[in-house]
């Protein structure tokens, strides 16, 4: 039989073309405007209000000032590059309302004066009558005149991967438009924007267009979402204000300090300069920069694409995993897991042939009632089965011509087809919910309750039940209906959305980091449990479904996530409203999803992580990180990742403050103790601009620690470096400070020439600032252990440290230029082992529990949130 096609009934004849226009001119384009935003012009503002770049300007100006044009012009570059970086970052951001735009169908078929035609789908206006089928995108939101069979997925917006029946309009609902529904509904008259014709075909009216349709309402959610800066972010901001605070006084108070006590206005001026270079902290936002493009391309090698660099860093700090059922924990797709007749039941999964001849007719008869080139997924998964299972059994009707189907309609929830087998016979073999089969076999009260105790306890394993039933008729006239067949019932085909292989192992991952996982689903709680049950989520067995969330006021909200762990039925808002409650209780948020319903939540969430392959392009634009391979496990080792790299940060912002103090007391005490100056300008340059940043940035190779994954997430308030580990820092700083401070003063005192003083303090404070780095870099003893896998890059920096000073107390040029000399042997080997005394103390110090604490080992005993949320 020939495939029916949407033509316009008689009755029909949709708008005219001038009515069109009017209505455009009303309703305006079927689009998602755009929000007011920010203009280019406002986000360069906020950008040069940020006191790292700010601090970046004035360190390229005082190298500019003091006559160093090619560390300024450097500097100069980076702050260009930084500028340009996070404009590209902050316009990526508003992408999200674009990808959105894009969605709905570029183009739709629409009745206009009577005829079809083809219109660009923004001018489709309310009251158009528009076209479906197949494999189409509806162009708005709209109520169905007519239907062939039609099917819709409309998983974009309800996160469920299984289409949905359509049923026409009837009556003073069809004239009038109807009430407004919510997507995911079986048989419903209603389609919306954006979702895709899965099978069948029909005809629309138009009912919302634009920003009112329910695509447009997340649309104005996803606007109305302030991304929140990171805890790394501002906390280096508020070092840098500190540290730049301190710079300026100290320089202003040693120019005027040394004009008038010693009436020596140059020697101050650059006396003052040298100070304020070494107590800015220029390491600080190129640190950040390394760290935070390294671990983006670290993550990206295991197929993470960080969109927002600054969310890696968050991850370490996540307390709670909101995870998306369909697509995420499962693959999104469909396949037959068993076979039910007269409560036996067979587990297909393994897709080995069935030999026992009622189970093979079962599968022969589901495969007669699918469509065979269809994108549903149940029909897909019925085929496959068939195809690895009763291979032999098709050849004998895959040749049947088929003759007719029965759609999908109200109160009718089955789709059946006729198939000619001989000359005047046919097979008429039908598939649906259980209660329509039971309803068309005429089934006694018996033997239907019989049958949905099977349903009821398959659907409690998180299967989705098909009753199949067959019938046979002879040639000629078919019926109209269905009931008129002799209907004999076969059994039950149950379907599963499985579970990624990657999930179990991957929670448990999760539950030993303390990190709490819960499901949020627009599926039926059943369904929801034995998903969460089958993939490891632990925690009370009650389920919350989203009309249970939309009554509740924030207060109780707040006290139902810290106790609920698998969420139902849930539409955007309601997901949106979860992830603002578990904000609310102090939690850093993992939010993942793959759909447009989930791009509003993805956007709130502290880290939003969009599943890549089978996402769309709005959860990608709303995440902060893609996973490009889908696999979830991915997620734990991005957890890991964000992990050490605030683990490692940290031990460079301590090594950074520590080795601020030494610089700064060198250009300083000798000044007022009215000794020779020991550190000019050009020995902080080199200091600073060489040994520094290459020590900062070989902690972005270090390794993360050996429990990095069996300790609790970080507490919010944990800064990146407080009052503690800045104190810890400091005593470091002044203990090499002491030892550089003696040194100079011991040679100077015996008389030893400035030049080789000079030299030999420089060389305690070489030795000490490297020693300093390798000690910081991990929490166990550098001492026993000081060539270990992954330091490998300090040994390098210190050799490389090692001949460029080398060269400039031996090379006459270089002595001259930094005011050196060659000092004697054994006075070097002294001056270095007066600066490795203090690096060997703190070296040993980590074997103190409070040190520990301070370099961030969390105790054992706190590794694990009970499941009800609270620190145990």
């Amino acid at each position: 039989m020939s495939r029916q096609t949407s033509t316009t009934p008689p009755d029909q004849g949709g708008l005219s073309t001038e009515e069109a226009q009017r209505r455009l001119a009303e309703y305006g384009p079927n689009e998602i405007p755009e929000d007011g935003g920010r203009s280019l012009v406002g986000t360069l503002k906020e950008i040069l209000t940020e006191p790292m770049l700010l601090l970046l300007l004035a360190a390229a100006a005082i190298y500019l000032v003091i006559g160093d044009l090619a560390e300024g012009l450097l500097l100069c570059a980076f702050a260009v590059m930084t500028i340009g970086l996070v404009v590209y970052q902050e316009r990526r951001s508003e992408n999200a309302l674009a990808a959105l735009r894009a969605l709905g169908a570029p183009r739709a078929r629409v009745i206009r004066d009577g005829a079809e035609t083809m219109i660009a789908a923004r001018e489709v206006v309310p009251g158009d009558l528009f076209m479906i089928d197949e494999g189409e995108r509806m162009p708005a939101d709209g109520l169905l005149l007519r239907q062939q069979a039609l099917m819709m997925d409309e998983s974009l917006l309800t996160g469920e991967s299984v289409p949905v029946g359509k049923s026409p309009a009837e009556g003073e609902a069809a004239d009038q438009g109807g009430a407004a529904a919510m997507p995911g509904g079986e048989g419903t008259p209603h389609v919306f924007s954006g979702t895709l014709a899965v099978r069948g075909h029909g005809l629309a009216r138009a009912t919302v267009t634009g920003r009112n349709t329910a695509a447009g309402s997340i649309g104005r959610s996803l606007a109305s979402i302030v991304i929140e800066k990171t805890r790394l972010q501002s906390t280096v901001g508020m070092i840098v204000r500190i540290f730049g605070i301190v710079a300026l006084a100290a320089c202003g108070g040693l120019v005027a300090l040394y004009g008038l006590i010693y009436e020596d206005w140059l020697q101050g001026l650059l006396s003052g300069i040298a100070l304020a270079m070494s107590v800015l902290p220029e390491e600080f936002p190129v640190v950040l920069a390394v760290f935070m493009a390294i671990g983006a391309w670290r993550l990206s090698r295991i197929k993470v694409l960080a969109r927002r660099p600054a969310v890696i860093e968050m991850l370490g700090a996540a307390t709670v995993l909101c995870v998306d059922k369909t697509g995420t924990l499962t693959e999104n797709r469909m396949r037959v897991r068993m076979l039910s007749i007269d409560g036996e039941t067979v587990d297909v999964m393994d897709g080995k042939p069935v030999s026992d001849e009622r189970f093979r007719e079962l599968v022969a008869t589901a495969w007669l009632a699918a469509r065979h080139a269809s994108l549903d997924p149940m029909d897909r998964a019925v085929g496959s089965l068939a195809g690895s299972t009763i291979g032999g059994l098709l050849e004998e009707c895959g040749d049947w011509p088929l003759v007719r189907e029965y759609g999908i309609s109200t109160g009718r929830l089955a789709f059946s087809q006729v198939w000619e087998s001989a000359a005047n016979r046919y097979v008429v073999a039908t598939k649906g919910a259980p209660e329509t089969i039971a309803d068309l076999c005429h089934l006694p009260p018996a033997s239907t309750k019989k049958l949905m105790v099977e349903v009821r306890a398959l659907a409690a394993r998180g299967l989705r039940v098909l009753a199949v039933a067959t019938a046979d008729a002879d040639g000629g006239e078919l019926s109209d209906e269905l009931h008129d067949y002799a209907f004999r019932l076969i059994g039950l085909v149950a379907f599963e959305d499985p579970v990624r292989e990657s999930v179990p192992s991957a929670l448990k991952d999760a539950r030993e980091a303390g990190i709490i996982v819960k499901m949020i689903t627009g599926d039926y709680p059943a369904t929801a449990t034995a998903i969460a049950t089958e993939a490891g989520i632990e925690g009370p067995e009650e389920v919350l479904n989203g009309s249970e969330i939309e009554n509740m006021d924030p207060a109780s909200l707040r006290r139902a996530v810290e106790h609920y762990h698998v969420y139902a039925r849930t539409m955007p808002e309601q997901k949106l409203a979860l992830v603002m409650a578990l904000k609310d209780n102090g939690d850093v948020v993992a939010m993942t999803g793959d759909g447009v319903n989930d791009a509003p939540a993805l956007k709130s969430a502290h880290i939003g992580i969009a599943m890549g392959m089978r996402g769309t392009d709005v959860a990608r634009e709303a995440a902060g990180i893609v996973l490009q391979n889908e696999d979830f496990g991915t997620i734990l080792h991005a957890v890991e990742q964000g992990r050490r790299i605030f683990d490692n940060l940290r031990k460079a912002m301590i090594y950074i403050s520590a080795i601020h103090v030494p610089i700064a007391g060198l250009a300083l005490f000798p000044l007022l103790a009215g000794m020779p100056p020991l550190l000019l300008p050009m020995h902080v340059v080199l200091v600073e601009m060489l040994i520094d940043p290459m020590c900062s940035i070989a902690y972005e190779t270090t390794p993360g620690e050996k429990d990095i994954m069996k300790v609790p997430p970080r507490p919010l308030s944990d800064m990146l470096i407080g009052m503690p580990q800045l104190a810890f820092g400091l005593a470091q700083g002044l203990a090499l400070l002491a030892a550089c401070m003696a040194v100079y003063w011991w040679y100077l005192d015996t008389g030893t020439p400035d030049d080789e003083a000079r030299a030999l303090a420089f060389a305690a404070l070489t030795v000490g600032n490297v020693g300093l780095a390798r000690v910081n870099a991990s929490r166990t003893l550098a001492v026993l252990e000081p060539f270990a896998r992954g330091y490998r890059a300090f040994w390098v920096i210190s050799g490389v440290a090692g001949v460029i000073v080398s060269a400039c107390i031996a090379v006459p040029s270089l002595s001259a230029m930094f005011g050196f000399a060659i000092p004697e042997t054994r006075d070097l080997v002294l001056a270095i082992g007066a600066s490795l005394l203090p690096v060997l103390v703190f070296d040993l110090s980590k074997l103190l529990p409070p040190v520990g604490r301070i370099m961030g080992r969390m105790p054992r005993k706190t590794a694990t949130k009970s499941l009800d949320g609270q620190i145990s």
